[in-house]
């Protein structure tokens, strides 16, 4: 998967950012270590508001982590604490798991102080970190970590997992019980019957509808044979194993 890959929410992705040289403006203050950002470009024909070309990284240094501390993907080499202010430092991600909780794409690009302006924001959480653990935190966006895909910081992502690949947004289907239901999401199913979902869809699965008209042939060979084994609970257990997290808010 490149830098402005194709991604949907569920994915479980590795990723990553080679280290860069850079330097630090400010050491360890309120749980951040702010450094000279070494990818972006100053927007200075930005009408309404300037930025002085430092980021500040939450590092956790009290002991107590916050969730903006936790959701963090870059690190410093040396750690934080072993900075100060004017220090020669590298700033990167190292390889990390995460797991998309939306994603969202922008045409014109967003108006941002750097450039280049971003055309894509994915929304990310960590290993270990769920949805419903943020839901007051607008400085995460309510849903978690936001990163840029081809703004210029140069990102690589691993495609680890995509629950129910199989499926596009809005697709009809039967499970092997009779029960039809519409799928939004990889933890968005809804039974046409009315009747609590309950455990979820049961596998083999029977492609009704795509994108509101009738499937093609090739589509409905494709859902039937990725559901002739395994289960929908299989894909959640799997999907939880890697995340270390809950798949709904």
């Amino acid at each position: 998967m490149d830098a402005e890959g194709d991604f949907r929410v569920g994915d479980v992705l590795s990723v990553a950012c080679p280290f860069t040289v850079t330097r630090v403006e400010r050491g360890v203050t309120w749980d951040h270590v702010s450094v000279r950002w070494p990818w972006w470009e100053i927007d200075s024909d930005n009408e309404f508001a300037r930025w002085n070309g430092i980021v500040a990284l939450g590092v956790g240094s009290s002991g107590k982590a916050g969730p903006e501390v936790e959701a963090e993907l870059f690190r410093t080499d040396p750690p934080p604490e072993h900075l100060q202010t004017g220090d020669v430092c590298r700033v990167g991600v190292p390889p990390t798991v995460v797991h998309v909780t939306a994603v969202d794409h922008h045409d014109p690009p967003l108006e941002t102080v750097w450039l280049p302006h971003p055309t894509q924001t994915v929304t990310v959480l960590r290993r270990g970190l769920s949805y419903r653990e943020f839901p007051d935190e607008s400085h995460l966006d309510g849903s978690g970590y936001t990163i840029h895909p081809g703004d210029g910081i140069p990102y690589t992502f691993e495609l680890l997992m995509r629950p129910y690949a199989f499926l596009q947004a809005g697709d009809e289907v039967a499970d092997t019980v009779g029960r039809a239901w519409r799928f939004d999401g990889p933890w968005d199913w809804t039974p046409f019957d009315g009747e609590p979902a309950g455990a979820g869809p049961e596998w083999p699965l029977i492609l009704l509808t795509r994108a509101g008209t009738s499937r093609s042939a090739e589509d409905a060979e494709a859902v039937a044979a990725s559901t002739a084994s395994g289960s929908h609970q299989e894909t959640v257990r799997k999907w939880m194993t890697l995340t270390e997290a809950s798949p709904t808010p």
